[in-house]
């Protein structure tokens, strides 16, 4: 049976060691008077009890269970709606909301570390109140003061859960061309008619309502996604006063049955004529509901550290337990912990390396987006919207990659159910695909972050970082990143004569970003380490892993150079006949 407990030593170093948020958080009036670092510490230790003790232990269970569809109502796993009274008893569901209007307004650097817990204990039920904290955002950022004030406390508060509907089946990640269409009602609502696809939590049985935020065109709409509006269309509808009245004109006509996340109510929505309400300026829709996409991309990036944390630890104390095989023992009748193979430490480095150096980087972007909203801070929220794709491909990648070795070090039982590591990789392939592609991502990263503002940005940030190096890896790094300066110019270049390029190499040079960007974490890392502070242990563990980064992962940057630089550049023109 597959284990987790929060790695809440790890956690505390990277908030209040490595990037010392607790500074900053005294700073900001915002903030003060709401978070310090003993209240943080208190936060996540209760979040780790609720995780390992009510949550975790289950997942195979949901896994097992799944969700059912009857006649348009959705039922989940046996023992979540209980799970997520318990996150709603205990604030959980409000954890970063604006306390103006119920939440408890805590900051991206720490509630992403709850989001990377919840994540380890079932992705699949960390899907319901993080669909609903997205919803919140874009609720926030863009709906009128009745509106927010009519719904935000009860999403806060759990008693609501939200949604994003945008897919529809012949319009995945092109939205300009869905169909789903809104008309002007004599009362100022609008009607929202349409199918939607892949909507997470489109009906289930944790909340008395749910308030589905939908893309839909009206009549006189311009062309491609510069014609999309974003609406608020509830499953019952409310009153002024915040009361239910009767069932909108929306149903769940049916369930995914999926590879993974099997407790997470994937569903079919039909709209048909359901009432829904404006949000934002009309044709603005796209911009208001990317709001919630970034965050959901950030969130995807804690999926794949939540599921390869959890792979870890199991792949760790599965290799301290399992008799295989002589390392130490020269008894013919007696074997050792197949922890002393050497292929079985490389591959519990591999993970445990990537896996720190993505918690520092998750806090990293999460402290960006506390500077950018609390201290007004244009440059921290430049970086983060930058670090948006990368977060969400690079640590997702490395998650399906963690879940895949570490079920390999199991050997045959990883392939095995009761193990639990099976259900890892299921689990957390998804990641890699939804809130666009990973490949998207890429694209995204190279063509709009990168290219649109020639390097600008990126090269402010890893000139910022390389300044700060110290110890024995920095002539490494340093060379590195003087390496990337030189090939991002000149791809740069080259994409004048070769637009196709930049989309071609995007992968590659999304992926020698964030491996860079590692070594930086690592780096951090090293520099807060104090013996006053942290036991020997702790110490000498960073120490190795640090070195196996820099020794083992960091290499294959080398590769991913030669992939950029010597691109064939007849490779861009390929006839798709030739496939």
């Amino acid at each position: 049976m597959s284990h987790y407990q929060a790695p809440l030593a790890d956690m505390s170093f990277q908030l209040f060691d490595v990037w010392q948020v607790q500074q900053f958080w005294q700073q900001q009036a915002e903030l003060a008077e709401l978070i310090d670092a003993d209240t943080a510490a208190a936060i996540l230790e209760e979040a780790a009890k609720i995780t390992a003790e009510k949550i975790a232990p289950l997942a195979a269970a949901a896994d097992e269970q799944g969700v059912s569809c009857i006649s348009g109502a959705v039922t989940t796993p046996s023992h979540y709606k209980e799970c997520y009274q318990l996150l709603c008893e205990g604030g959980w569901t409000g954890l970063s909301g604006d306390p103006e209007y119920g939440g408890m307004g805590m900051p991206k650097s720490l509630s992403g570390l709850y989001d990377e817990m919840m994540c380890s204990a079932d992705i699949a039920f960390s899907l319901y109140p993080g669909l609903t904290s997205g919803a919140c955002v874009a609720l926030l950022q863009h709906a009128d003061e009745a509106t927010k004030t009519l719904y935000l406390p009860k999403l806060y508060s759990g008693e609501w859960s939200g949604t994003m509907c945008l897919t529809e089946s012949h319009a995945g990640s092109d939205l300009g061309i869905m169909r789903s269409k809104a008309e002007l009602a004599a009362d100022g609502s609008y009607r929202i008619s349409g199918e939607k696809i892949f909507i997470t939590a489109g009906d289930h049985d944790l909340t008395e309502n749910i308030i589905h935020l939908v893309l839909a065109k009206l009549p006189d709409a311009p062309a491609g996604s510069r014609g999309i509006s974003l609406f608020l269309v509830p499953k019952f509808k409310v009153d002024a006063s915040g009361n239910l009245g009767e069932r909108n004109s929306l149903i769940c006509s049916s369930v995914e049955h999926k590879m993974g996340i099997h407790g997470s109510a994937t569903c079919v929505m039909n709209f048909d004529g359901a009432e829904g309400y404006l949000i934002g300026e009309p044709h603005k829709g796209l911009a208001c509901m990317f709001t919630m996409m970034n965050y959901e991309r950030l969130a995807m990036g804690s999926q794949g550290l939540g599921a390869a944390e959890r792979a870890y630890q199991n792949a760790l104390a599965y290799a301290n337990d399992r008799l295989q095989g002589r390392t130490v023992t020269k008894d013919g009748n007696k074997a050792d912990s197949i922890i002393g193979h050497p292929d079985v430490k490389r591959m519990l480095l591999n993970i445990s390396s990537i896996n720190e150096a993505g918690r520092a980087f998750s806090v990293y972007v999460g402290h960006l987006l506390d500077q950018a909203k609390f201290g007004q801070d244009a440059k921290a929220q430049a970086r983060a919207n930058l670090l948006t794709p990368v977060t969400k491909a690079f640590m997702t990648d490395r998650g399906l990659d963690a879940c895949v070795i570490a079920q390999q070090v199991f050997g045959g039982h990883g392939y095995i159910r009761e193990w639990g590591m099976e259900q890892l990789v299921r689990d957390v392939r998804i990641a890699q695909i939804y809130e666009g592609t990973n490949g998207i991502q890429a694209a995204d990263f190279m063509l709009r972050k990168v290219a649109s503002d020639q390097g600008a940005v990126l090269l402010d940030l890893m000139r910022e970082l390389k300044a700060g190096l110290a110890g024995s890896a920095s002539k490494q790094i340093n060379l590195a990143v003087e390496r990337f300066e030189s090939a991002t110019l000149s791809l740069l270049e080259q994409a004048k004569v070769v637009p196709e390029l930049l989309s071609w190499v995007a992968n590659d040079y999304l992926d020698l970003t964030g491996y860079l960007l590692y070594a930086f974490m690592w780096n951090k890392m090293e520099a807060a380490l104090d013996t006053e502070k942290h036991g020997e242990d702790f110490i000498q563990s960073k120490q190795l892993k640090a070195k196996f980064y820099y020794s083992r992962v960091l290499p294959r940057i080398e590769s991913l150079f030669c992939l950029i630089e010597q691109f064939p550049a007849e490779l861009s023109s390929a006839e798709p006949k030739l496939f």
